[in-house]
């Protein structure tokens, strides 16, 4: 069983940053791949960014190419997302996801999700 929690969420400017940590409560962390997923209210979970189990690969959408940024520190059974540049079109609920299993990694289909986390950013 892995349980996954989401932080570092809340209200920013356009333009703002943030990091949102994914810390998962497992002893094996390093044989899961990890993605992130956004959904807002009246639309399906978009898939954000993903990373490989050691970090050595990572995809990112290309709505959030060059402004997020998806890692990992498997010694803190952590992943990060770095929201750069913030756009009001951001604000939706994250989450992450963990699977150890690739497949497409940007189908929604991870075994293991979190909670969530709310992004709002304000124009």
């Amino acid at each position: 069983q892995v349980q996954l929690v989401e932080s570092g969420g809340g209200l920013v400017q356009a333009g703002g940053s943030l990091r949102l940590s994914c810390a998962a409560s497992v002893r094996t962390f390093t044989v899961y791949y990890v993605g992130w997923f956004r959904q807002a209210p009246g639309k399906e979970r978009e898939f954000v960014a993903a990373i490989s189990t050691d970090g050595s690969i990572t995809g990112h959408a290309d709505s959030v190419k060059g402004r997020f940024t998806i890692s990992r520190d498997n010694a803190k059974n952590t992943v990060y997302l770095q929201m750069n540049d913030l756009k009001p079109d951001d604000t939706a609920v994250y989450y992450c996801a963990a699977d150890p299993s690739t497949g497409d990694w940007k189908l929604p289909k991870y075994h293991y999700w979190g909670q969530g986390t709310q992004v709002t950013v304000s124009s």
